[in-house]
This record gives C-alpha cells, sequence and structure tokens, in this order.
C-alpha cells in the first residue's frame, strides 16, 4: 500500500431527498467521522455520509468506499405519479360514486359522526351541506389532506387543486340548494315512495333525486336504529318490479351500506354492550344469514355462538339474503374482514370461548364464501387471527391455572385444530411439544394414580389427536414418539401385555385386549405395543386360539380387523 494515495470526504444532505454535497475532505479518518456525528449531532443536517477515497495508480481513477453512513442516507426513491391514477372529481356528478363517498366518509368522519350522517346523507341534503359551509376549518382541513397526496400524484400543484376541489365543491352545493329551491327534490312523505320511484325511474339524474327524497325521509330520525328503521320501511314501500323497483333500492341501500359498515351505526343496530366476538358473530348471521341458518341445524358449537337477532336485523336479514342489497352484504363482509385481523381480542377474559367464537365465525363465512366473501380473503383473515391465538400471552391466559399437565396438551391440541396457516401451526406444535417434552408431563402419566390400562388409553387418544389437528408430519411425528415413550414406561412398570395374556380369561378376550394395544386403541405407538404385538403373536400361533376363532365367525372377523391395524397382517 505504499505510495497509495487515500483520503476521506464527508457528505451531507441539508434535508431529506436533496442531493448530496460535499461539506469536508481529509487525509485524517478519525477527523472524517468526529466531523460527521457532530453535524448529525448539532441537527444541521439530515443525513451524512463518509467515503474512503483510493487513488488507482493504474487507472488513475479514484475508487469510492462508503465506511460511514448516519441518517436518511439512502436516496429517496422518487415518487412517480402512478400510470392509472382514478380519474379526478370534475363534476357535482362524479361525487355521487361509489369510491368518491367511501373517501368523503374517510376525510369527514369525524364531522359526520358528530352529525350522525353519512357521506349520502351530506351529498343530498342541503341543511347539512349549509352546516358543513359554517364549520368552517372541518372543509377546509378536509380538502387539504386530499390535495396533498393527489397533487404528488398527479405532479400538480396543491394549490392549484385545492382550487379545483373549491370550485367543484361551490357547484355541487348550488346545484343542490337550487334544486331544493325550484321543488324538484321529491317529497316523498307526500308524494310515496313507489310513485316517486315509478315517475323518476326513466330520468337520468333518477339516483340524486331519489337519493335526496330519501336523506330528507330518514333526516329526522335521531338515531341509526331509526335511521336503518326508516330505510327498511322504504324498502318494503318500493315499487313490486320494473326499473322503478330497480332504482329505488339501489338508491337505498347506499345509505345502508355507509351506515352497517361504520363502528356506530352497527353497535346500534346490533347491539351494544357486546365483546367483539359477539358483533362479529352478529354480524355474520346478519350478512349470511341463509347459510348461517342451516349451520345452526347441524352444527351445535355454531348454534352456541351465534347471538339472536333482534327484529329489526330479522328484517334486514331477509333483505341482504336477496339479489337486490349486494353492496350492503359487502360492506358489512368488509368490516367482518378488518375486525378479524385488528388486533382487538374477540373475547376479552375468555381465552376458551374466544376460540369457540373464532372456530363458529370460520364455519360461518366458509359456508358463505362467494356470497359473502371470497374465500382466499376469509382464509387470510383466520390466519392473520391465528396469530394472535399462539402468542405466548393468549397461550398463558388460555391455559389459565389449575389444569393437569394431560388437560393442558388437551387444550393445546383443540387450539391447534382451530387455527390455520403453516407458521401458525408450527408455532401451536411447540407448545405442545413443550408440555409433552416437560418433567411434570412424564411424572404425572407413569406416576398417576388412574390404572395403567387408563393411563395408556388416554395417551393413545393425544397421539390419534395431534395427528389429525393439521400439523404437518415433522411436527407431529416427535409428540408421537414422545408420548410413546411415556407409555412404554407406564406398560413395562405394570408388565401390562404380560399380564393380559396370562390372565385367567378367554383365549378370544386376552387376544382383542392385545390387539387393541398392538393397534394404538388402547395405548400409543410405541414400545408398548410392540411389547403387546409380541404377545399377541405368541397367543395367535395357539392351536387353542385357531380352533376357538375358527368355531366363532363373528370373533375371527374382529379380529382380523385388528390384526390388519395392528400391522400384523402377512
Amino acid at each position: 500500500m505504499s505510495g497509495t494515495r487515500v483520503h476521506f470526504e464527508v457528505f451531507i444532505r441539508k434535508i431529506a431527498g436533496a442531493p448530496w454535497s460535499l461539506d469536508l475532505a481529509t487525509e485524517n479518518r478519525a477527523t472524517a467521522t468526529q466531523t460527521a456525528q457532530d453535524l448529525m449531532a448539532e441537527g444541521r443536517v439530515a443525513a451524512v455520509k463518509v467515503t474512503k477515497e483510493v487513488f488507482d495508480e493504474e487507472t488513475r481513477e479514484f475508487n469510492s468506499v462508503v465506511i460511514q453512513k448516519l441518517g436518511a442516507a439512502d436516496v429517496a426513491a422518487k415518487s412517480t405519479p402512478r400510470e392509472e391514477p382514478q380519474p379526478l372529481c370534475v363534476t357535482p356528478q362524479d361525487l355521487y360514486t361509489v369510491h368518491a363517498r367511501e373517501r368523503i366518509g374517510r376525510l369527514l368522519e369525524g364531522w359526520l359522526e358528530r352529525n350522525n350522517a353519512t357521506p349520502f346523507e351530506l351529498l343530498h341534503r342541503p341543511d347539512l351541506v349549509e352546516k358543513l359551509e359554517a364549520s368552517g376549518t372541518d372543509l377546509q382541513h378536509a380538502i387539504q389532506k386530499i390535495s396533498v397526496p393527489e397533487a404528488h400524484a398527479r405532479s400538480m400543484s396543491v394549490h392549484e387543486l385545492i382550487r379545483t376541489f373549491h370550485a367543484l365543491i361551490e357547484r355541487a352545493v348550488e346545484r343542490l340548494i337550487r334544486d331544493q329551491k325550484k321543488g324538484v327534490l321529491p317529497d316523498l312523505d307526500r308524494e310515496g315512495f313507489a310513485a316517486a320511484a315509478e315517475r323518476l325511474a326513466q330520468n337520468p339524474e333518477r339516483g340524486y333525486l331519489l337519493g335526496a327524497g330519501v336523506a330528507a325521509s330518514i333526516s329526522p330520525a335521531p338515531t341509526w336504529v331509526e335511521k336503518v328503521t326508516r330505510l327498511i320501511d322504504l324498502a318494503d314501500a318500493a315499487p313490486a318490479a320494473g326499473l322503478g323497483r330497480a332504482a329505488a333500492l339501489d338508491v337505498i341501500q347506499q345509505p345502508l351500506s355507509e351506515i352497517l359498515e361504520t363502528k356506530p351505526g352497527m353497535t346500534d343496530v346490533m347491539g351494544k354492550g357486546r365483546d367483539l366476538g359477539a358483533t362479529l358473530a352478529s354480524m355474520t348471521r346478519l350478512a349470511a344469514f341463509d347459510a348461517v341458518e342451516k349451520l345452526i341445524l347441524v352444527e351445535k358449537s355454531v348454534q352456541k355462538v351465534m347471538p339472536e337477532l333482534s327484529p329489526l336485523a330479522l328484517r334486514l336479514a331477509k333483505w341482504l339474503s336477496g339479489e337486490q342489497f349486494k353492496e350492503t352484504r359487502a360492506a358489512i363482509g368488509r368490516r367482518i374482514l378488518r375486525d378479524l385481523t385488528g388486533p382487538r381480542r374477540l373475547c376479552p377474559g375468555d381465552a376458551e370461548r374466544e376460540i369457540d367464537v373464532l372456530r363458529a365465525l370460520a364455519m360461518s363465512l366458509t359456508a358463505a364464501a362467494g356470497n359473502l366473501l371470497p374465500l382466499e380473503d376469509v382464509q387470510a383473515a383466520f390466519a392473520a387471527r391465528s396469530r394472535m391465538l399462539v402468542t405466548g400471552d393468549f397461550v398463558e391466559a388460555y391455559l389459565g391455572q389449575g389444569r393437569t399437565s394431560f388437560e393442558e396438551v388437551e387444550a393445546l391440541i383443540w387450539l391447534t385444530e382451530n387455527i390455520i396457516g403453516a407458521a401458525n401451526k408450527r408455532q401451536a406444535a411447540g407448545w405442545v411439544k413443550a408440555v409433552v417434552n416437560s418433567l411434570k408431563f412424564d411424572k404425572e402419566l407413569t406416576d398417576g394414580h388412574e390404572s395403567p390400562g387408563e393411563r395408556l388409553s388416554r395417551l393413545a387418544g393425544l397421539s390419534r389427536a395431534v395427528a389429525r389437528c393439521g400439523l404437518v408430519t415433522e411436527d407431529y411425528q416427535p409428540i408421537q414418539e414422545k408420548l410413546g415413550m411415556i407409555g412404554g414406561d407406564i406398560e413395562s412398570r405394570a408388565k401390562l401385555s404380560q399380564s393380559v395374556a396370562a390372565a385367567n380369561a378367554p383365549l378370544i378376550q386376552r387376544l382383542t385386549l392385545l390387539l387393541k394395544l398392538a393397534a394404538g386403541e388402547s395405548a400409543p405407538q410405541g414400545p408398548a405395543a410392540a411389547r403387546a404385538r409380541s404377545e399377541a403373536l405368541k397367543l395367535f400361533r395357539l392351536d387353542a386360539t385357531r380352533a376357538e376363532l375358527a368355531a366363532s365367525p363373528t370373533h375371527m372377523a374382529q379380529v382380523r380387523e385388528l390384526i390388519q391395524a395392528a400391522g400384523m397382517a402377512a
């Protein structure tokens, strides 16, 4: 390295995303790194980096290596406008689309909740529009919140976009107030919903006009429950068929969807004072009424979890079961998915009930998949929820205090059976292994007060259960092997197979008991089953045994099945 020229350079970035600029060049490494640290400590820069510059005599160029980075040192990639951004609202009619109403709901969520209104009502009620304009800051803040990201996405200036939105809002407000003064907006209480829908069925502005009539009709309702009641009453009064009916129901489901997708609206309709699990069960029964009712008839676990619906909810459920209110049904489905994937516990303070509720919801939403939600969305939501059920906090709360080790394993296998996702299953298997491999479990089974036969039978049940709870072979085989080892210790201490073989009982009875042990019915697979298999073979080879079996075809068939199950068939 003699003769190699080396120096160090300090580059700074004053604001995030700005280009690097050279601040210092020195041959002293310590000076360069200390300068970089001082610059960051003083808060004079957003980022700083130190590079080592080595001069190559052959190429006559410097090779640069970054040796220190502080702050936002990586160059932030400039976001480019989206190739196909959503069309900008340019006419008042654009504000009435579903996407525009969703955005209005997010931007003005607080104001709408305080005024017990939905975006649909705001767009169709002149009194609400005037009230929003009079509030001053709420509308201005909403415009600013949407203008900044939209301007960035469209490469426009923020001020230009703010002016555009202000002009659009003014035109929409003027149109609504003008139509009210001219008497264009229908009065459903005076004209009747069916008559108004039939009259406006061919009008290009039927959605806007009928919407104004519906918004005015539900405006006196002080609560969400009364608003929903009025909307269902209007649906009952819709034209019996034709374009008028289609137009009427299409308008009704817009505010209905907005009410039911919000937390206050759904809570009022389904009932207050419930935990998240009961609320989700109610929403699922409401949105997938037919599928859940059929499931309740055959699954007691679902019947146990599903709350009864109120008379209003039953009326609504019948409408949601049809084809007219798909948008409303989808809105409830989105709400269910959001809550399922959220951080809140389904049943705080009752982990066992939480598993029961999740199981019932999984069966119900899977049965309704396609009609309510796509199956892949349902599976993704339950995989996300399952991750919460295999955390240490939940498992500790679930197992609680006072359980025996055997009961803990049973509970963990039940938990494993009711979660989905390969990673979640693996995590649950880890909890089962931890208990099964514990000294407490071993001593509890080997030194238990129950008879050896009863303990072996219980271990056999665990072994079968762990194999059918959805674990991969690599996860459940070690558990089964450990259960088999414990079973072998129990059988060895009691000499159970030898005792059965030598018992003062009919040959066929002794052979049957041994074959059940060997087949994994009365003992876990492992040393205990192997010893039982050996003793069974000895009995089976006796001439007396063969003679008795030949004389009893029924016993012969039973023994043959056990022989096959025990893997002893030739």
